[in-house]
């Protein structure tokens, strides 16, 4: 089993900066990539970004492009999300996920691992 566990979250002003970290523990095995989610109250569940995990590279919903930047360090099984120049509509609780196949990588669906959440709160 896979145990994805974040941390950063918090609350801050608008214009204000987290990074969130996702670590992976558990059983080893290549992920395919990993990704960042959200999910405000009332809404579904949105993808933020994704990294695969060999080549690096990144993918991100157009609101957050520039101000989001997601990284990994494969030596500690850590997933990064930098998150610059917050909004409030950037509230939400962040998911980190794991994919292990090439699939859609802005598809919740085609994550087989999740963490528990980490609510990000932005006041104006």
């Amino acid at each position: 089993q896979v145990q994805l566990v974040e941390s950063g979250g918090g609350s801050v002003q608008a214009g204000g900066s987290l990074r969130l970290s996702c670590a992976a523990s558990g059983r080893t095995f290549n992920y395919y990539a990993m990704a960042w989610f959200r999910q405000a109250p009332g809404r579904e569940r949105e993808f933020v970004a994704a990294i695969t995990w060999s080549g690096g590279r990144t993918y991100y919903l157009d609101s957050v492009k520039g101000r989001f930047t997601i990284s990994r360090d494969v030596a500690k099984n850590t997933v990064y999300l930098q998150m610059n120049s917050l909004k409030p509509e950037d509230t939400a609780v962040y998911y980190c996920a794991a994919a292990l196949t090439a699939s859609s990588l802005s598809n919740s669906g085609n994550y087989a691992y999740w963490g528990q959440g980490t609510q990000v709160t932005v006041s104006s």
